[in-house]
């Protein structure tokens, strides 16, 4: 299967794939329109990608998991990511967009930092922004202005000009996801009950005991969401992070215990603490004070 995946380490590993010629060695803006139809490509990325089409109706892979790539979708990836589908030898029809960059072309600037809170290139494809009309014309108007950027005779001015285009273009995407998290608030609310039935069977089950708190990564996986759509999920409908809303639940079962008559090592031995210690900073961190004060107001009530 090795050898049926395109290695994307640079832009023009995909264009020159798709038939598509490049103007700029670090940025490529392709219109699927111009290219169609195209074969398939299962890709090893090496660079970012922004990928939307206006029409198609395509079985996407996405690590170990499928999606149907319909109108309106967009898909965001980042290097060391792999993603698309395999060739078949079947050609279809696009319409719609594609942007690469390399990496390289973030070097050294503000940019190459801030990407990384653009926290939808971690988002699996059935977690991808579904647009609206007036969304997708949004995407469609930078796309161009990018591709026409990048046709101009080159100056020193240009990367600066195209890197910003792309950090609208990410802009955008973000708050097209904070819309599409707003929109979804029974699903969100959905979510954050599922959440906390995992965080009380966890606990009622003993697995604490064998594996310890509970981390973001193993609640994601088990609600079948990547860490940071979980994440950003969970912050839109309660306004705090995943961990702390973990953290929060451990300790209002700390306090539980402490209730009852448990000593500080008790407590944190049934928690899964490795030690007491570790219960008492978290506890003192998310309260302001310590489990044993706490123990001392509930003995002057």
């Amino acid at each position: 299967m090795a050898n049926k995946i395109l290695k994307v380490k640079n832009v023009s590993d995909y264009s020159r794939y798709i038939g598509h010629s490049d103007n700029h060695p670090l940025v490529s803006v392709i219109e699927y329109a111009n290219v169609s139809p195209v074969r398939h490509s299962l890709n090893n990325y090496g660079v970012y990608g922004i990928f939307f089409h206006d029409e198609a109706d395509i079985d996407l892979s996405y690590g170990c998991g499928k999606y149907d790539y319909n109108k309106g979708t967009v898909i965001c990836v980042a290097p060391g990511q792999i993603g698309g589908k395999e060739d078949n030898g079947e050609e279809v029809m696009l319409t719609g967009w594609a942007l690469l960059f390399h990496p390289d072309l973030l070097r050294g600037t503000h940019l190459e930092k801030s990407i990384r809170n653009y926290t939808f290139f971690d988002y699996r494809v059935n977690e991808a922004l579904h647009m609206t009309d007036e969304e997708h014309d949004i995407f469609v108007s930078l796309m161009r202005q990018i591709r026409d950027e990048t046709e101009k005779r080159h100056d020193e001015q240009q990367d600066a000009i195209i890197r910003g285009y792309i950090e609208l273009v990410l802009n955008f995407c973000q708050r097209f996801y904070n819309r599409q998290f707003i929109t979804r608030k029974l699903e969100n609310s959905d979510i954050l009950m599922k959440f906390n039935s995992l965080l009380r069977d966890y606990f009622e089950s003993g697995r604490q005991t064998v594996h310890g708190i509970p981390t973001v990564q193993y609640c994601a996986d088990k609600l079948c969401m990547s860490p940071n759509y979980f994440g950003d999920t969970i912050k839109k409908a309660t306004g705090d992070t995943a961990s702390n809303h973990i953290r929060q639940y451990v300790v209002q079962l700390a306090k539980n215990l402490l209730a009852t008559g448990d000593t500080i090592t008790q407590v944190a031995d049934r928690l899964g603490f490795e030690y007491p210690q570790h219960l008492s900073r978290m506890f003192k961190n998310h309260c302001g004070y310590t489990p044993t004060e706490y123990v001392n107001q509930l003995r002057r009530k």
